[in-house]
């Protein structure tokens, strides 16, 4: 008995969980401003009470330690106190993007065996319609944003006293849903300890501090937003504000009145900042730190931010969901030195470089990009089979190519899963095109990321059509808008003759991409 309780009293002393994080920071900063999301402000003891007392409210109406529960919609307040009272629950949070169509929802619905779901008001109609293609009843439905008794704030109990749950650092926290080669998303599952350490290894490659105030703009059912600034800041008791979408004029209003310290954004943001009417270096004296990431920066815009804000620290990071996203950084000194690099791995991150026979490559020699890292996930969800590949020879195989020079840095070369990233956006290829090809009219086509001005690639679908059929681009595109979120829609189709192909029939997605390129293909 002794042994028995000696052991749970060393559980709760050792414990370390994101729901204790919150605890931590309300103790060693109480009466320090935590968030602001626009008018609305909270210290952290405040916002320590009150995920307590929805984490007891929550619990009265049923959802219970190991559920999963959807967090649908845009960035606020609610969003994250959501998060964090289902992490002291010891409940799983699955991030859903409020833009996804409902079979899209119905999907991750069904698969991630959800339970409850908190949304914003306006998506009501489509989380019904979505439950309703899962066959599932949701048995908790709470709105975000709202006042009233089916709303998250009046779920709240009264009672504000720590909520306890029996869980530890290897509980499943979260499943994010990442989109792959796969034509179906994949579930990563990852436990609080693959979060937490992730944190550690972050806060080192980008020097934060408890002194920062991050701005949270980018949408926070993606890892990066969540787990790589979110996370990190609320480890160190930081401030957090919090808008609801990446408009520019709103970012630097916000950057300014805050006296923000420290902001990531895809290039795209970045790029929309510097181009906006209400930009003025002067707005942004108070920033000291920018992190960018999810696309490659292109490298006039970066010597331009340099120039512009040359007070400001730029970081350029890499990761993917299933590591919790932090992998590699490359610091401020080397930006315009290694423009097309994405730098060295975190303390917490091992990296190589792997030929198609899974051996490791030699310096400089293009391979697959693989890591080992604390902070991997535990697997994809009800996918034994693709966790086993990812997994393969004790390496996370990232399906990006890339190669490793002399003094250790990483460079980004293609991505093997053919991904296109626009907007700061995951798109699987092989998604779309199976959209597509649901069109009569079609008999093959392929899906590329082709570049652009403002989205950095934009998606674009090369299109054999039947014989005797006759179809124009927009009808293709109309199409893919009834099936698909709009960030997944080509941007341009064009018809083509033929697809090239490999020997064994393989679509050459590279060709495709140099024929258009060869053939004056762009977007203004």
């Amino acid at each position: 008995m002794e042994e028995q309780e000696i052991n749970r009293l060393r559980k709760v002393i050792g414990r370390n969980t994101i729901g204790d994080l919150l605890r931590r920071a309300a103790r060693r900063s109480p009466d320090k401003l935590a968030v602001s999301f626009y008018d609305t402000k909270l210290t952290y003891r405040q916002w320590n009470d009150a995920v307590n007392a929805l984490a007891h409210g929550l619990h009265d109406k049923g959802v219970k330690c190991g559920d999963h529960v959807a967090l649908i919609g845009r960035n606020s307040l609610d969003y994250l106190s959501g998060f964090l009272a289902l992490a002291k629950l010891g409940a799983v949070s699955v991030p859903i993007n409020p833009a996804l169509k409902e079979q899209e929802m119905a999907y991750i619905l069904s698969h991630g065996d959800v339970r409850h779901a908190f949304f914003d008001a306006q998506l009501e109609t489509i989380v019904t319609k979505a439950s309703e293609i899962a066959g599932i009843s949701l048995e908790v439905r709470l709105k975000l944003n709202e006042k009233g008794e089916r709303s998250l704030s009046g779920a709240a109990s009264t009672d504000t006293s720590e909520f306890w749950s029996d869980i530890d650092e290897t509980t499943p926290v979260q499943i994010l849903y990442t989109s792959g080669t796969e034509a179906r998303p994949k579930g990563a599952v990852h436990t609080h300890r693959s979060l937490i350490d992730q944190y550690a290894s972050i806060i080192i490659a980008g020097q934060f501090s408890e002194h920062d105030v991050t701005l949270h703009a980018l949408p926070l059912y993606h890892s990066a937003q969540l787990n790589a600034f979110f996370g990190p800041m609320l480890y160190l008791s930081a401030g957090h504000v919090v808008v609801d979408r990446p408009d520019p004029a709103i970012l630097i209003e916000e950057i300014s009145k805050n006296e923000v310290t420290l902001f990531f954004a895809p290039p795209t943001v970045w790029i929309g900042i510097l181009r906006s009417p209400e930009f003025s270096p002067e707005r942004l004296k108070c920033l000291k730190k920018a992190v960018y990431g999810a696309s490659i920066m292109p490298e006039e815009i970066l010597k331009e931010l340099n120039r512009v804000l040359p007070w400001v620290k730029f970081y350029n990071m890499y990761g993917m969901t299933e590591v919790a996203p932090f992998a590699t950084s490359l610091p401020p000194e080397q930006q315009l030195i290694r423009p097309r690099s994405v730098g060295k791995p975190g303390v917490n991150v091992e990296m190589t470089i792997l030929r198609d026979d899974d051996s490791e490559a030699d310096v400089g020699e293009i391979g697959e990009i693989a890591f080992r890292t604390s902070h991997a996930m535990r697997e994809y969800y009800k996918a034994p089979e693709l966790t086993l590949q990812a997994f393969r020879n004790g390496w996370y195989h990232t399906g990006d190519i890339g190669f490793i020079d002399e003094e250790g840095y990483l460079t980004i070369v293609d991505r093997k899963k053919d991904m296109i990233k626009t907007g700061g956006e995951n798109v699987a290829s092989r998604e779309v095109e199976e959209v597509i090809y649901l069109h009569p009219a079609v008999q093959e086509c392929a899906v590329v990321g082709m570049p652009h001005p403002k989205w950095i690639e934009a998606v674009v679908a090369a299109v054999v059509v039947r014989q005797g059929q006759n179809v124009k681009e927009q009808e293709i595109i109309d199409h893919c808008k009834k099936h698909l979120a709009g960030f997944k829609v080509p941007k341009a189709v064009v018809f083509v003759d033929s697809l090239p192909k490999s020997a064994s029939g393989k679509i050459l997605k590279k060709d495709i991409r140099e024929n258009l390129a060869s053939q004056g293909f762009y977007f203004d």
